[in-house]
């Protein structure tokens, strides 16, 4: 392995301890759940679930769960 190539994957582990670096804007997946897999979808700071719970309440386990794990890398709406 070369020198650069070296260096790169040092920077790229210094990076990841440091998750404040990152901002997702939008992106989709699919969850695991007990029962069904969701598609989930965050997009302009706005969740997105198929399950049922979401559509009722606009907010899901699935949502929660996924808004700790990501934690601050995460964009915030901007107020208008």
């Amino acid at each position: 392995m070369d020198y650069g190539m070296i260096g790169k994957i040092e920077k790229a582990k210094r990076y990841a301890e440091e998750p404040d670096r990152f901002q997702f804007d939008e992106f989709s997946i699919t969850f695991r759940g007990d029962n069904n897999n969701h598609q989930i979808r965050f997009d302009q700071g706005k969740w997105q679930c198929d399950c049922d719970f979401f559509h009722l309440r606009g907010v899901c386990c699935h949502s929660m769960a996924l808004e700790r794990i990501l934690e601050h890398m995460l964009t915030v709406p901007s107020p208008v």
